[in-house]
């Protein structure tokens, strides 16, 4: 899951096509909800922090942490470096080791 409001996957990533696009922390949650009802984790979940507006995706990785649903890989590709730190520090405090890339 690739989630920015801006930023489309298609520029930054390779294979964009695989990715789902969640351009708000609501959307974002709702996929995950969906996903865990299904039994089926993101292989790779990618963060800005800023999403327009005062959405940010803290209430994303709070989700994941609270539910223990955690993605193979996180990758934060946020140019907020106060928000890159929250992200990076509470990914690698609460999902499973070797989990942050």
């Amino acid at each position: 899951m690739w989630i920015d409001d801006l930023r489309d996957p298609k520029d930054h990533v390779r294979h964009p096509e695989t990715w789902t696009w969640a351009k708000s922390s609501a959307y974002a949650i709702n996929l995950l909800e969906w996903s865990k009802m299904m039994g089926v984790t993101f292989d790779v979940i990618s963060f800005d922090h800023d999403l327009g507006g005062d959405d940010t995706t803290r209430p994303v990785v709070l989700w994941l942490c609270e539910h223990e649903w955690w993605p193979t890989e996180c990758l934060v590709h946020s140019a907020n470096p106060p928000g890159v730190e929250w992200l990076r520090g509470m990914i690698q405090r609460y999902a499973p080791e070797g989990t942050l890339k």
